[in-house]
């Protein structure tokens, strides 16, 4: 009896099509680059906090060192006041310019949101190079400091509000563009004040917005590298403090430890982020009506002002960096000159490390928009209750809480280790590659689940009832139309992998040094002129990926509009 039981149970069994058989695939191959590429570092981070430096299980001896030491505590304590202030600067600033931009009629806005992506193309070390020309020992600006000194935690933050900055103004234009209008006409009709509508309409509304965006701000000035090496002086931070122990003292073990503390605080500030995120979504209604603003000269001169006044403060750092590295020799000859580009005379690797990073940009723009978007298309279209569905969306958004430096160390450790054969690509291009993908991989996946999720399933199920392949629909139909979300990942790895240091700073070679390293060793070694010339060069070489992707967008909406037709 139970062998035709058994028969009959399979019978009733659905077969998975090719298509389906397809996608598990596409997704158990996700799954190993994922446990391969971040799972499995990760898991040797850990592992080797837990060891001597002979590999002997020691259990909480190295934290208890930690703790114990006085200097690594204090470390700790110096990232987390640092980034308190710089959030409680950079939020109120943040917040008002997304409110000019997004509440009021000034004139200029085009201008005033794309000077606000400036920082975003820059290295982090730009601005702290700028703000030693202005306020360093020998600074235009000098005697503005009343006897203090730039160099040290005052230096940190100010160059980190000029970094930190875009972030928080592009998550609070979107929650504040995202407000119901039908409550302000309410609260207009009630004859609420202005000032009791921002205070009982606008806030409420922004909120979970102003949540996410200081949760934003604190991770990146406390898991930021550049910044503080550059200008931070002796005032140690949990990231130079990292550097200090692989780098400096070769003490993995420590270095290990001190990751996992600089990961702490991302996880957290991650955790409270998606919170906040689930909690704006829930806010949201399908009978929203989009507040649009009606002029108002009380309103809209002081945001147009105030606009202004933070725009030219942003050209200001970006154009003393670029005189700076036009500057013979600072500060006693200020005449100009080029040879501050000739960078073999100050770096062994030259302009080697501009075509290098050039080209771990593209590839990692090319390689990684590929398998991000194919690995979210896998998750969306594929089998929702398939084993590794979950497990797979989760270690797609485990990278965002990942700081650079504790990946970069992590893929020391995993990579490096003598029985790993994957440890052939240790020093090469294809592991800057590599963990440059893994790095900035969840907001690429983010920006491909967006886009797939805005198309109609009904292609596949038609599709499918058509006996069309899948993989036809997917060139035919869904690359075509995604193509402008495609472009927009591939140029945002090529302008976070042209930019990023802490991502790559333990993992160069000696024939693989970036430019953004080279920045960082040019200005170890006094030569702030030549410095700023590579960092101006990276902005150049990123300003220009964004003006290609901004031309083609208008040249692909143009077409499509015209097909429309």
């Amino acid at each position: 009896m139970a062998k035709p039981f058994l028969a009959q149970l399979g019978a009733i069994r659905p077969k998975a099509s090719a298509d389906e058989t397809s996608l598990r695939v596409i997704q158990a191959l996700g799954f190993l680059f994922l446990t391969l590429a971040l799972a499995l570092p990760l898991a040797s981070l850990l592992l080797r906090a837990f060891e001597d430096q002979h590999g002997s299980f020691v259990g909480l001896r190295n934290f208890a060192i930690y703790v114990t030491t006085p200097s690594l505590v204090r470390s700790a304590w110096n990232s987390v006041w640092t980034a308190f202030i710089t959030t409680c600067v950079v939020i109120p600033l943040a917040f008002a310019y997304a409110y000019g931009l997004t509440r009021s009629c000034m004139p200029g806005k085009w201008i005033f949101r794309a000077i606000m992506f400036l920082p975003i193309l820059a290295p982090s070390l730009l601005p702290a190079l700028s703000l030693i020309y202005l306020f360093g020992n020998q600074g235009m600006l000098r005697w503005m400091m009343d006897g203090g000194s730039i160099y040290g935690p005052w230096g940190i933050i100010g160059a980190q509000i000029f970094y930190c900055f875009p972030a928080a103004a592009i998550l609070l234009s979107v929650a504040l563009s995202t407000a119901d209008g039908r409550l302000y006409e309410a609260a207009e009709a009630l004859k609420a004040s202005r000032f009791r509508i921002f205070l009982t309409v606008t806030l409420p509304g922004a909120l979970y917005g102003l949540v996410s965006a200081s949760v934003v701000v604190f991770t990146l000035v406390v898991t930021d590298f550049g910044i503080p090496k550059v200008i931070g002086g002796q005032f140690n931070v949990l990231a130079t403090d990292v550097y200090k122990q692989v780098v400096g003292r070769q003490d993995l073990n420590m270095g290990a430890v001190v990751g996992l503390v600089l990961l702490l605080p991302a996880i957290l500030a991650f955790l409270l982020d998606r919170w906040a995120h689930g909690k704006r979504t829930a806010t949201l209604s399908g009978r929203a009506v989009a507040y649009r603003p009606k002029p108002r000269l009380r309103r809209d001169l002081p945001a147009f002002l105030f606009c202004l006044s933070v725009a030219l403060a942003l050209i200001v750092i970006v154009a003393v960096a670029v005189w700076g590295s036009f500057i013979r020799f600072w500060p006693y000859n200020l005449s100009l000159t080029l040879d501050n580009y000739d960078f073999a005379r100050f770096d062994t690797a030259g302009w080697q490390a501009v075509w290098l990073s050039v080209k771990l940009s593209l590839i990692t723009a090319f390689v990684g928009a590929a398998l991000i978007f194919i690995i979210a298309y896998s998750l969306e279209r594929g089998p929702q209750r398939s084993f590794l569905a979950a497990p797979l969306r989760l270690l797609a958004t485990i990278p965002l809480a990942v700081p650079g430096l504790v990946l970069g160390l992590a893929f020391i450790i995993f990579f490096n280790h003598p029985a790993n054969p994957f440890g052939i690509i240790y020093g090469t291009l294809a592991i800057l590659v590599l963990n440059s993908i893994i790095h900035f991989y969840t907001v690429g996946h983010l920006t491909a689940v967006t886009a797939i999720r805005q198309l109609d399933p009904e292609f596949e199920a038609v599709s499918a009832s058509l006996h069309v392949p899948i993989w036809q629909t997917f060139g035919r139909v869904t690359l075509p139309i995604c193509l402008p979300a495609i472009f927009e990942i591939l140029v945002f790895l090529f302008v976070s992998a042209m930019t990023t240091v802490s991502a790559v700073i333990f993992l160069y070679g000696p024939d693989t040094k970036p430019a953004s390293v080279a920045v960082v060793h040019m200005d170890e070694a006094g030569q702030a002129s030549a410095a700023a010339a590579m960092a101006c060069v990276i902005l150049a070489i990123s300003l220009s990926a964004k003006l290609t992707q901004l031309l083609v967008g208008g040249l692909f909406a143009r077409v499509t509009s015209a097909w429309r037709r």
